[in-house]
C-alpha cells in the first residue's frame, strides 16, 4: 500500500523543472531573514522574484541550492532537494555572484577546470562561451574582465550541464543596454527551450519586460505572487483625450451597462480629458471608431511593475 506522502513525492517527481518551496523559514540570531514563505515555480516559465535590498531574496535562493539550512519549511526540485539530486548540475545552473574568478586564469581555463571537476567533455566550455558571446575573451584573464562579462562568465558556468532550471541573482548588474537586452533574449530562449527560469533583480522594467510570473518578498515575508499580466491588471487604467470627450463618455456608459465590463469607470479628468479604469486601450479604441469619435491620445496609465511594488512594500515599510 502506498501512502500519501509517497504519492505526493512521487507526483512531484514527474514534473521536472518545477520548484517548490513550502513554509520556508531562516533565521540568523534575532534576525528572520525568511518567515513561512511558500511559492511555485513553474516549469518552461521566467519568474522574476523581486524585494528590496534585505528582503531575503538572496537567502532564499542559496537555501534552494543547500548552501543555507532553513530552520523549517521544505524545498524540492522536481520533486527532490538539491542534496538528493544524483547530478546536480544536470538539474541546475546556477549563478549568484560574479565572482569565485581566479584572476589569472582564462574564461577558458576556469570552465575546463568545471568541466573536469563534474566530468563534463572538455568542448563544453568552449561551447558556453559561444552562447554567452565571450569567445572572443576565452583566453583573456578573468581578472581583466568587466563586471558585464563576469556576468556572462557565471551565466556559462551555469550552463555547462544543460541544466532544466537556471537560477540567477541579478544577472544584469554590471550589464550596458546592449548588454541587458541581450539577456533578455537569452532567457526567453532558454524558457522557449523548455527550460525554468528564476531571476532574482531590482531592475523592475527589465523584469516586466521578461517575466511571465512574479514572487514579491518584503522583509522576509511573501506579499505576491502569480503571473504578471494578472499581477498588473486591476490597478490599471487609460488615459483618453478627446474633442468628443463627452459623446465618448456616454459611448463607454452605455457600453458598460451593456456588453461591457460591470467593474469598468468612467472619470472626467480635465477638458476633453478621461480616464477610464477596468477596460483596456484596445477596447476603448474600437468602440471610438464604432462611433466615429475622434481620438487624440490613448494611453495607459498605472498597473507598470514599479508602481505595483511600491504599492505592495510600501505597507510593510518603517517610516524614514
Amino acid at each position: 500500500m502506498v501512502d500519501g506522502r509517497h504519492t505526493m513525492i512521487e507526483q512531484r517527481i514527474e514534473q521536472p523543472g518545477r520548484i517548490e518551496v513550502r513554509g520556508l523559514t531562516k533565521r540568523f540570531g534575532s534576525v528572520t531573514a525568511i518567515d513561512d514563505v511558500s511559492f511555485t515555480v513553474e516549469a518552461g516559465s521566467i519568474t522574476g522574484f523581486l524585494g528590496a535590498n534585505g528582503a531575503g531574496k538572496s537567502t532564499t535562493l542559496r537555501v534552494l541550492l543547500g548552501l543555507v539550512t532553513p530552520d523549517s519549511g521544505q524545498v524540492s526540485i522536481g520533486g527532490r532537494r538539491y542534496a538528493d539530486l544524483p547530478r546536480p548540475g544536470d538539474e541546475v545552473g546556477a549563478a549568484l555572484e560574479a565572482t569565485g574568478f581566479h584572476p589569472a586564469r582564462s574564461g577558458r581555463d576556469h570552465l575546463r577546470v568545471y568541466c573536469t571537476v563534474s566530468r563534463y567533455p572538455q568542448s563544453r566550455a568552449d561551447q558556453v562561451l559561444d552562447e554567452v558571446g565571450l569567445t572572443g575573451a576565452a583566453r583573456r584573464a578573468a581578472g581583466g574582465y568587466s563586471l558585464g562579462m563576469r556576468q556572462r562568465l557565471a551565466l556559462a558556468t551555469a550552463l555547462l550541464g544543460r541544466p532544466r532550471i537556471l537560477i540567477l541573482d541579478e544577472p544584469a548588474n554590471g550589464l550596458d543596454p546592449e548588454g541587458i537586452a541581450w539577456m533578455r533574449r537569452f532567457l526567453r530562449r532558454q524558457a522557449a527551450d523548455g527550460r525554468t527560469v528564476l531571476v532574482s533583480s531590482h531592475l523592475l522594467a527589465e523584469v516586466q519586460q521578461l517575466a511571465d510570473h512574479v514572487i514579491i518578498i518584503d522583509k522576509g515575508r511573501l506579499v505576491r505572487q502569480g503571473p504578471l499580466a494578472e499581477l498588473a491588471r486591476p490597478p490599471a487604467a487609460t488615459m483618453v483625450r478627446s474633442p468628443q470627450a463627452d459623446a465618448l463618455a456616454d459611448a463607454l456608459s452605455a457600453d458598460v451597462s451593456g456588453a461591457g465590463p460591470p467593474t469598468a469607470r468612467i472619470d472626467r479628468t480635465g477638458p476633453g480629458e478621461l480616464t477610464v479604469t477596468g477596460m483596456r486601450p484596445e477596447e476603448i479604441g474600437r468602440l471610438a471608431h464604432r462611433r466615429g469619435i475622434e481620438l487624440h491620445e490613448l494611453t495607459s496609465t498605472g498597473g507598470d511593475l514599479e508602481e505595483i511594488f511600491f504599492t505592495l512594500t510600501a505597507p510593510h515599510r518603517e517610516p524614514t
